[in-house]
């Protein structure tokens, strides 16, 4: 297997380095800088709220078809061309946005965006990671998705600044980063051979998927569904729900753009020290009472703290699920297909409670704490999960009590045979000299 042990420092932090630029880039910017946008949109006559909606939906869809087509478009062309490729048509979409031709004309690019940050996000771990010692894969893939944490940070930092020059300047502005950065990493990324250094042992197309890794991809998928609320809802929630205003909700936006910063490194590190089976269970457990106090609080103080707790999920399960594909799968290539698997199921519910929640709260009135109560559920359920697939593996009662018959009657025939044989000689003895006349 490819050693990164042989390899200067450089060889490793480089590729990291490309990998954290490219998730900034397609799902940092390209994603949670649109949130604030939104408002400037709408107020500048470029789309109806309607409209405005609509095209963030836009996104999510085509994380999923970029989730789906990353496999097959790096097997034409290659790992490292592929994640250039995407890098390029964020950045493309970017400067097209600043152009607000028609709805069509801009949900097409922002599919586009989407579209690339699936495929990034499919294909990024598997091209950084072989180079990681194994040790420090976790904080390695902590440093990678760290990008997304920049990117929701920044979006409430840049953009209003860009805002000052303009609409059409802000996504100018947006393109220009997404530029520099796309070259910034251009060299980054290892080369084709490097990334093919690492054989595959064996024929693993008959391997059995383990029992653990569907359990991963449905744990994975309603922790989509229980991150959607305060990623889309938050700021409203503060600013209209609360009626603190926008300056307080762009404070508490601030805040949760903190978490997210911390949540990558830090929940990679938890899964190098406690293992991610562990660490996600502790995670979920977190979160879960922080969506509930979440429902109920209304002090600044208290939403600050929630608000970074909650900033560390989006972005920090990502390192999380990706430890435990690599625990529970030891081929690399069936590590890349169950990463895939695990991203398809993540963007569908992604995509598919967006919507919903989007229903509940028109039909709800715009009641945000039903919809975070709704995500409590959500997390609870990725719990309860695993508890029943534990209770599932346990030995049903009957087949226990079967085996212990079995084991006491073996254990009196053998004391019964001992006894008939004469004093001093046991059963082994016998036997011995029964074959050894």
């Amino acid at each position: 297997m490819h050693s990164s042990s042989t390899h200067p420092r450089s060889a490793i932090w480089l590729p990291i380095f490309a990998g954290l630029c490219a998730s900034l880039v397609s799902i940092g910017l390209a994603r949670f800088a649109y949130t604030p946008l939104i408002p400037s949109l709408i107020q500048a006559q470029w789309f109806s709220a309607n409209d405005v909606v609509y095209l963030g939906a836009a996104n999510l869809v085509g994380y999923l078809i970029g989730a789906l087509i990353g496999h097959p478009l790096a097997r034409r062309v290659g790992n490292s061309t592929a994640l250039r490729l995407m890098m390029l048509a964020v950045t493309l979409a970017f400067f097209a946005c600043g152009f607000p031709l028609s709805v069509s004309w801009f949900f097409g690019w922002r599919l586009l965006s989407g579209v690339a940050g699936g495929a990034i996000m499919v294909l990024v771990a598997a091209t950084v990671l072989p180079h990681v010692p194994v040790s420090r894969r976790g904080l390695a893939s902590g440093a990678i998705f760290l990008g997304i944490g920049l990117g929701i940070a920044g979006s409430g930092t840049i953009v209003p600044p860009l805002l000052s020059l303009g609409l059409q300047n802000t996504w100018f502005g947006l393109g220009l980063i997404a530029l520099v950065l796309t070259a910034a990493s251009w060299f980054g990324w290892p080369t084709a051979s490097a990334q093919h250094a690492a054989p595959v042992s064996g024929d693993t197309s008959n391997t059995p998927t383990p029992a653990g890794l569907y359990l991963l991809f449905a744990q994975y998928a309603f922790m989509a569904a229980g991150l959607v609320p305060a990623m889309v809802f938050l700021v409203d929630f503060v600013a209209r729900g609360l009626g603190a205003g926008a300056h307080v909700g762009a404070l508490i936006w601030v805040m949760y753009g903190l978490g997210a910063i911390i949540g990558p490194v830090s929940y990679g590190f938890l899964a190098d020290k406690f293992g991610a089976r562990l660490s996600i269970r502790i995670v979920l457990v977190v979160q879960a009472i922080t969506l509930g106090l979440l429902a109920v609080s209304s002090s600044f103080l208290a939403l600050a703290l929630l608000a970074v707790i909650l900033g560390s999920f989006p972005p920090g399960i990502v390192p999380l699920a990706l430890a435990r594909v690599h625990e529970l799968v030891p081929n690399h290539h069936q590590q890349q297909i169950a990463w895939s698997r695990a991203t398809v199921s993540f963007a569908t519910f992604q995509a598919l409670t967006g919507f919903a929640y989007s229903a509940i709260f028109s039909a709800s009135g715009g009641q945000h704490a039903l919809l975070f109560v709704i995500a409590c559920g959500a997390i609870v359920v990725a719990l309860l999960l695993e508890l029943a697939m534990r209770l599932l593996k346990q030995p049903k009662p009957c087949s226990r009590r079967r085996r212990n018959s079995q084991h006491l009657h073996r254990l009196t025939d053998r004391y019964r045979e001992q006894a008939q044989l004469p004093q001093g000689i046991s059963a082994g003895q016998t036997s011995t000299s029964t074959a050894n006349p």
